[in-house]
């Protein structure tokens, strides 16, 4: 489920960055999945 956001977030990233929609949203989306990205690393890495 985690991976699916995360692939979600970089896609609309990658949409706006190509059609220049919404300039400062699409940095707030790449930073929230770099985030959930790095949480989800270290509960991963925490758990073993």
């Amino acid at each position: 489920m985690l991976w699916t956001i995360i692939i979600i977030l970089l896609v609309l990233w990658l949409l706006g960055l190509i059609g220049g929609i919404a300039g400062g949203l699409i940095h707030i989306l790449l930073v929230i999945a770099i985030i959930v990205l790095i949480v989800r690393l270290v509960k991963g890495a925490s758990g073993r």
